[in-house]
């Protein structure tokens, strides 16, 4: 019987590992490699770092997201292997039939001088529970929202940041006193998703005020001159800073020998299949061209759907039967704040470039985040209701873009 590897139990990890398990019969072995062990629903990050959320609320042991058969390995993935489709890791080697690699994008904060000292980060559970105390104490002054350098993760998250301080503020009677610039290096909001989304939430960002300045990457961070210093030699104050870390691939990845030019791995669009035989890549860590030369975002929407095709591909070698294909199909929610949000959706491997569409902002779409995430973290329930969340997923898409 086989042993199939999942390296990695995030969002794109557990959905694989649990795919598996529900598609292959009990004599194959399924091992998930993981150092971690609690898992973060990371898209309510930023619920916390606005005080909505408390750590404890959006994170839950990995154990519990996992089907019975599923056996855990607590370590770092050090060294990979490919074609021996062989893992080196801090409790020792494991050698696979299959190998899903699903380890994600690294924070790396010091790639930034000055980012520790002086940013806050929401992209950890730590980072954004600090920043929630931090805002909580604020009492308005200048708010700056920062993107460090891309890519980066979540492509909609520093968007929603802006907006979800913004709706703080104003629900706490500050915001007449506060300004709020964001800065990024992106030429527009999600330039992957086309210029329609684009220019909607940055009309989303000018109607309640929110400064955007595009195309302003970041050179320092000042920690004691209170300031962001942008390759351009410009500098913005700020009472209150949010940045988003630099991400790297992780080590193993760029030692495996199947990571292109930029640190990612490139994979069949439709299979997710790497270069060498059997060993597949979801999510974050991988390099999906599109039809316009740009890459597919880092988004946990596609780590899921990428997990049930890679399920079903391995699945369908080792005992036959369907072999999905993965078809570009993405949505995300944009979160607004007082209970509105945005949802954004449709098809990434369209030509000649994404067709998405922002739904016009409305309560319904909020309640539908929350509804999604509630799906992620009932206690007992997760595997069943992982597979209702993707449905759920495909089920928004359909939605007119009217409403």
């Amino acid at each position: 019987m086989a042993t199939v590897l999942v390296l990695g139990g995030g969002i794109g990890g557990s959905a694989a590992a649990n795919a598996l398990r529900a598609r292959l019969s009990r004599g194959h072995r399924i091992i998930v490699i993981d150092r971690d062990a609690e898992q973060v629903f990371a898209p309510s990050l930023l619920w916390l770092m606005v005080g909505q959320r408390r750590p404890a609320d959006i994170s839950r042991p990995l154990a519990q997201t996992l089907r019975p058969g599923i056996e855990i390995v607590r370590s770092h993935v050090r060294e990979l292997d490919p074609i021996a489709r062989r893992v080196a890791t801090d409790a020792g080697e494991l050698t696979g039939d299959a190998v899903v690699i699903a380890l994600g994008a690294e924070l790396a904060p010091e790639a930034i001088p000055g980012y520790t000292h002086a940013a806050h980060d929401f992209f950890t559970l730590e980072g954004a529970d600090r920043f929630a105390s931090a805002l909580a104490r604020f009492e308005g002054g200048r708010v700056v929202v920062a993107v460090s350098a891309l890519p980066f993760k979540c492509p909609a998250a520093p968007y929603e940041a802006a907006f979800l301080i913004d709706a703080d503020l104003r629900r706490r009677g500050l915001r007449d006193r506060s300004t709020i610039e964001l800065h990024t290096p992106e030429p527009a909001p999600m330039p992957v998703a086309g210029p329609v989304l684009g220019r909607a939430v940055v009309d989303l960002l000018a109607e309640r005020g929110i400064g955007y300045f595009p195309g302003h990457p970041v050179e320092a961070y000042d920690a004691a001159a209170r300031q962001v210093r942008f390759t351009d030699g410009s500098v913005a104050g700020h009472d209150l800073l949010a940045a988003v870390p630099p991400h790297r691939p992780p080590a193993a990845v760029v030692g495996s020998g199947l990571a292109g030019p930029t640190g990612w791995i490139p994979v069949d669009r439709g299979t997710l299949e790497t270069s060498a035989p059997d060993v597949f890549a979801i999510g974050d860590v991988t390099a999906i061209a599109l039809a316009n030369g740009k890459l597919l975002p880092k988004a946990g929407v596609f780590a899921h759907a990428e997990a049930h095709v890679v399920a079903a591909q391995i699945a369908s070698r080792l005992e036959g039967g369907p072999a999905d294909r993965f078809d570009g199909q993405g949505y995300c929610w944009v979160e607004l704040g007082s209970g509105v949000a945005g949802f954004a959706a449709g098809d990434f491997y369209a030509t000649p470039d994404p067709a998405v569409v922002l739904r016009r902002p409305g309560r319904a779409w909020h309640a539908g985040k929350v509804l999604f995430e509630r799906y992620w973290l009932s206690r007992g329930l997760e595997h069943e209701l992982a597979g209702a969340g993707l449905r759920l997923g495909s089920v928004l898409l359909r939605v007119p873009a009217r409403l």
